[in-house]
């Protein structure tokens, strides 16, 4: 039998997961800021939680459990993302987010009334073939992430260098007409040709 602190801890546990968002599909350069100010549009952001990514060589994170303050906020985020790009540091991206579960937690409480086994499988074991699939089948999966990490990667660089560059004609642009109006060619070009320029 559990005690009552442990299913009060439980049930608090239950509720921080109601209100919690899982996000996928993010970038491997958004920070813990970044996704709080695209989400803090829904509602308090209460913390930001990347979850570690195990099966790639390097340890980037490519989700996140987000606790929002109440459940419509994080039903809200929901919501919209299901319908629409997510922009994250001004590039739409199909973030997909859903309702957070119990096991995505890696610090979640025990829980109360369970109690878990763990044997080593003997090599006629018809369950240890199966392990040994699923670990065959984990290997390919972590090349083949490892490829599209580095794809991924090289787009995101190329679209940061292209939004860059744009960035700087814009400025470069507004630099000019600046200059224009402030040494006064503007003006006599007005003059000249009868315009007003105000």
């Amino acid at each position: 039998m559990a005690s009552p602190s442990t299913q009060a801890d439980y049930a608090a546990f239950e509720e921080k997961v109601k209100r919690t968002v899982y996000l996928d599909n993010l970038s491997p350069h958004i920070t813990e800021p970044v996704v709080r100010s695209a989400l803090n549009q829904f509602g308090n952001v209460k913390s930001v939680h990347f979850i570690p990514n195990y099966i790639e060589p390097r340890n980037i994170p490519q989700c996140a459990l987000v606790e929002m303050e109440d459940l419509m906020q994080a039903e809200a985020v929901v919501s919209v993302t299901s319908h629409h790009y997510f922009m994250v540091s001004g590039m739409p991206r199909p973030v997909r987010a859903r309702p957070a579960e119990v096991n995505m937690f890696d610090d979640r409480p025990k829980m109360p009334g369970r109690t878990i086994q763990c044997q080593w499988l003997d090599e006629n074991d018809p369950d240890f073939k199966v392990a040994q699939k699923i670990k065959d089948l984990t290997k390919l999966n972590a090349a083949q992430s490892a490829f599209l990490l580095k794809q991924q990667l090289q787009e995101e660089e190329s679209l940061a260098k292209y939004q860059q560059d744009i960035l700087n004609t814009n400025y470069k642009k507004h630099e000019v007409i600046d200059n224009i109006m402030v040494d006064g060619t503007a003006r006599r070009l007005a003059d000249r040709y009868n315009l007003r320029c105000d």
